[in-house]
């Protein structure tokens, strides 16, 4: 038996949504950057009107998990993101390193 592959990406999609699911969750809480690590106080802080698509490490407890995101805010060093797993949006800080350009996915 073949597989389907008009719909490969569409089903490797939602068994990525399960595995993030899955590990929200059971991992621990969603990590985020401390004030001390962002200084927001002395960086130049840009705020997007229009948040841009991103994959982003992130980390539940222990466990890292590249999700899909939008960049709300930014440093030199460090972004806001936010993203929603099984309904539930999150938001937090990662490291400028964690972050890259979304790729563009091909529609089912």
């Amino acid at each position: 038996m073949g597989t389907n592959r008009r719909y490969a990406a569409h089903f490797d999609r939602l068994m990525d949504e399960r595995i993030i699911q899955r590990v929200a969750d059971t991992a621990g809480p969603l990590q985020t950057l401390s004030s001390e690590e962002l200084e927001l106080e002395r960086e130049p802080f840009t705020r997007d009107p229009q948040p841009k698509p991103v994959r982003a490490w992130v980390r539940f407890g222990d466990t890292p998990v590249l999700v899909d995101a939008e960049a709300c805010s930014w440093t030199r060093h460090a972004a806001a993101i936010r993203f929603t797993v099984a309904g539930r949006e999150y938001k937090t800080w990662v490291w400028a390193s964690a972050v890259r350009e979304a790729p563009q996915r091909p529609s089912p």
